[in-house]
């Protein structure tokens, strides 16, 4: 849940999502590792000293660089002219404190004068149109609206003049009632902090006394009523959970009703409540049976209420549930007023809502509209069912998605979505056994709703040349390789362009069936105790065994043994579940990838989004105004064009900024090397990366910088594969005991669990030979482009003074979702004249952006100094060296010959570790 931090009624909201910095439980800003001198920061104190940028005052707990009063004055500028925003400041400048302070500047001053233009409004006699300037009269919601909106032409006074009365009469209004909301709040507030301990004691004791007495009631109604129970099959305790409610469609309830009902606004079905305070719903241990719980007695709360309304009653099933006693509409909304009063942790969170008998998660959740600061995963933000389902609005608001060099692939991930042939058998046969279990006891819509599923998983399974009633880690398929169709032909072939996915996808979320369907498979994972069903699920049971990838009977060790049994995180329905969402994306904008690899359970059906722009047309068209941050931002084309352009953004109100580093420009030194020691050109195509001679140069050139660099150096390659067939060239050779010699050696894990233990080895390495001296001068790590040490690593002072990158790590072109996408872009984007087709240029791209990411590591703050060598001749050319960040660009050399370039690199060093 994210972090709030409200003072009345906001109109702004701040969104910002980073993975490398989190804002704290108590903190209002943050700052950036080492953005400022270490020395100057442990002798100034920590209190706000407020900054004066041309008329602005920023809260900065620093005094600011230069570059930084830059970055806040221009965002202020931004988020007061309603525009788009592209921010580029380099890794180890304080960008993250940058953007806070100046975006809760421009909050605060927003705030400013709208109170200080309602008083004015709200003065007897005052003329909201300002003595009758031809000004908009000020409002709370005219965020929404460019101020130069104007009034159809043609229109005669006496209309425009009615019309502006009309206007300043409302917003008078709309004024007062606002000023009458926030006393009524605040007196609330007042009042609750006195006597909340024995409102909530008082209304605990009356609950329970309901409780007892409705469930009295209820027991001798269902003694009553025993021989219509009798009449159905006996339920476990517990297992009426398992089925699903009764379900009825939108058009269904709408014609029921004869009106047009909202949805509940409290209904919440994709988020975790990792928030509970109800002991009964957190015993249960599995997230997804917690979140059916949730939902199951918050309906049976809004089923009492109704049950007086009804000619017919409820099932008894349904009448024996109790509601959840922290889901008290009143008390929530006292919690969301404590909540709002200062920011607070999960835990206080969880204590606040003890004490208060009321829900902390949608508590929190109804703070969040008068909230002014929320924090959150940028994914969380991009993806709209789960953004609407936190009760996120965009309406109005300023977004900042910080760590944003990432944000069109984020959105395309989260978009796209593959499921493989054993999940399609494995759901089938899990809702096949369910519709079995309890197909007396469902609705005809239900029962319809799932055998269109089932369907729909048939065809799936078809299509990729398997049978769904065949245990798919058998079934060896006749055609194999990869076919691409756009999603109206694979609906069309698969045989299912007669089913209305849009109505499917709606019944998966309002009937919870992949949760329902997740539970019943953990409940019955091992044995069922029912002797009627015994041998039909115990047979499911060693079926879906079976389906697991690469087990068999005859292979199972112990410790497989105990991973099958393991709770699944997800069920197979809850991938299924997003594919089928994806197939109701516009034709034009996606494509469906047939991935045939021999056996079903490996084959796979992709859903791949071509179009991000559709996805985030919504935040720029609402928002007030969006801001996209990141240390390396470049190449900046794929944003404007792919992203903006495509979301429908004009160009005038996209703005581009990019500021320098913190280091004096003397402290790097960026060398484009074009040959080695002994003349080799260095060009590392996929044809000539692999060349023996190409490997030996490589490590010639390391031996010849491990010399003269000190402390670490980390050298990136284009590929994993790449790096372990130059290390066995290099063992083989003997060239990895001559870099042994000045540097130990250490190699990026492919596990993620090791990588903490490598980083401190190496750590550790270079910090011993700094101490000690000898020929062992440092450390040497060969790491990854795009692997886990390209990113979110810092490498500052001894640990990076070198950063090697080794050719250019260009994207597998042969990529069939690559392809795509470049023909995608070709057809859809303009051509500039005398530039290279959209396609060639998102590779290219591609590529820049990796390098970018991985060289950026070095340079962490203000005194620290680093060298960065690209080998490859192909970085010489002007197109691709300007692609670089500016401070990088800047200051390249090129060198076509090595003995220059190791010149210069020894000059370098031997200045730069000279005594300081």
């Amino acid at each position: 849940m994210p972090v709030l931090r409200g003072r009345g009624v906001g109109e702004g909201c701040c969104q910002n999502g980073t993975t490398s910095n989190n804002l704290g439980p108590t903190d209002t800003c943050f700052q950036e590792e080492s953005c400022q001198p270490s020395t100057e920061a442990s002798e100034r104190t920590m209190t706000n000293k407020t900054q004066e940028v041309v008329g602005i005052h920023f809260p900065f707990p620093f005094p600011p660089y230069p570059i930084q009063k830059d970055f806040m004055a221009e965002l202020y500028q931004v988020l007061e002219a309603g525009k788009i925003g592209i921010f580029e400041s380099p890794t180890g400048t304080g960008k993250s404190l940058s953007l806070i302070c100046g975006a809760l500047s421009w909050l605060r001053d927003f705030e400013q004068k709208k109170q200080q233009e309602e008083a004015r409004l709200l003065e007897p006699g005052a003329d909201p149109l300002g003595g009758g300037k031809d000004q908009p009269p000020f409002s709370s919601t005219s965020c929404q609206e460019p101020p130069d909106t104007l009034r159809p032409a043609g229109e005669p006074d006496w209309v425009t003049q009615f019309v502006q009365k009309k206007e300043e009469r409302d917003l008078v209004e709309r004024l007062k009632e606002e000023q009458i909301r926030r006393r009524k709040r605040e007196e609330r507030l007042q009042q609750t902090r006195h006597n909340a301990q024995l409102k909530y004691a008082t209304k605990r004791l009356r609950q329970e006394e309901e409780e007892t007495e409705s469930l009295l009631r209820l027991s001798r109604e269902m003694l009553a009523a025993g021989t219509e129970a009798e009449q159905l099959e006996q339920l476990e305790s517990g297992e009426e959970e398992l089925v699903l409610a009764e379900y009825e469609s939108d058009e269904e309830k709408r014609t029921a009703r004869g009106v047009d009902e909202d949805e509940d606004d409290l209904e919440e079905e994709h988020i975790t409540k990792n928030l509970c305070v109800n002991e009964d719903v957190k015993n249960l241990g599995s997230v997804q049976l917690i979140n059916d719980r949730c939902m199951e007695i918050q309906r049976s709360k809004h089923e009492k209420k109704n049950r007086a309304e009804e000619d017919k009653p409820k099932k008894r099933r349904q009448e024996t549930k109790a509601a959840c006693p922290f889901y008290n509409h009143e008390q929530m909304q006292l919690l969301r007023d404590e909540i709002l009063v200062e920011v607070k942790d999960m835990e206080q969170l969880v204590t606040l809502g003890k004490e208060a008998w009321a829900c902390p998660y949608y508590g929190s959740r109804f703070a969040i509209p008068a909230a002014q600061l929320v924090v959150l995963p940028y994914p969380m933000l991009l993806h709209a069912a789960t953004r609407e389902a936190a009760g996120i609005r965009l309406q109005g608001q300023v977004v900042i998605i910080d760590e944003a060099h990432n944000l069109i692939d984020t959105i395309t991930g989260i978009y796209s979505t593959e499921v493989t042939g054993s999940q399609l058998c494995q759901a089938h046969s899990q809702l096949l056994q369910y519709m079995e279990r309890y197909g007396k006891r469902l609705k005809a819509k239900n029962l319809m709703y799932i055998k269109q599923i089932l369907y729909l998983l048939e065809k799936f399974v078809a299509m990729l040349g398997g049978n769904i009633k065949q245990n798919p880690n058998t079934q060896n398929l006749s055609k194999t390789g990869t076919e691409l169709k756009t999603i109206n032909d694979f609906l069309f072939q698969s045989q299912v362009d007669n089913i209305n996915l849009f109505k499917v996808q709606r019944y998966f979320e309002k009937s919870m069936v992949s949760r329902k369907l997740f539970g019943f498979t953990e409940r019955y994972g091992a044995v069922l105790p029912s002797s009627q069903f015994q041998p039909k699920l115990t047979g499911f049971q060693h079926f879906l065994k079976s389906l697991q990838p690469g087990v068999t009977e005859a292979s199972a060790t112990p410790v497989e043994e105990d991973e099958a049994r393991a709770p699944r995180p997800t069920s197979p329905l809850m991938h299924i579940e997003g594919f089928l969402a994806a197939l109701t994306t516009a034709n034009q904008d996606g494509r469906v990838i047939l991935s045939r690899q021999g056996s079903l359970s490996q084959s796979s059906l992709k859903f791949l989004l071509l179009n991000p722009a559709v996805h985030f047309a919504q935040v720029v068209k609402e928002c007030r105004a969006v801001v996209i941050a990141g240390g390396t931002m470049q190449p900046v084309s794929d944003f404007r064009e792919q992203l903006l352009a495509c979301a429908g953004v004009e160009a005038e109100r996209v703005v581009e900024f990019s500021c320098g580093h913190v280091i004096p420009p003397d402290n790097i030194l960026p060398l484009v090397i074009c040959s080695g020691p002994s003349n080799q050109q260095l060009e590392f195509t996929y044809q000539k990366r692999e060349l023996p001679q190409m490997m030996d140069e490589t490590g010639r050139i390391l031996c010849n910088l491990c010399n003269v660099v000190p402390g670490g150096v980390v050298c990136f390659f284009p590929s994993y594969e790449y790096q372990r067939q130059v290390h066995a060239h290099w063992d083989k050779s003997g060239l990895l005991a001559r870099l042994a010699v000045r540097k130990k050696i250490f190699q990026e894990p492919k596990r993620a669990s090791q990588v903490e233990q490598v980083l401190m080895a190496y750590s550790k390495c270079i910090t011993s030979c700094g101490q000690v001296g000898g020929t062992v001068t440092g450390a040497l790590l060969l790491s990854v482009v795009g692997g886990k040490m390209s990113e979110g690593i810092n490498f500052s002072d001894d640990l990076g003074r070198c950063v090697v990158m080794v050719g250019m790590p260009y994207p597998n072109i042969r990529s069939p979702e690559l392809q795509e996408k470049m023909a995608y872009l070709d057809q859809t984007l303009p051509r500039a004249p005398g530039q290279a087709l959209p396609g060639k240029a998102l590779v290219e791209n591609l590529c820049m952006k990796a390098v970018n990411q991985s060289i950026g590591r070095a340079i962490r703050h203000q005194r620290d100094f680093a060298s960065i060598v690209l080998l490859d001749q192909r970085y010489a050319r002007p197109s691709t060296l300007a692609k670089l960040p500016a401070w990088i660009r800047d200051r390249v050399e090129v060198k076509a010959t090595f003995g220059p370039a190791f010149a210069a690199m020894r000059k370098f060093h031997r200045e730069k570790s000279g005594p300081s």
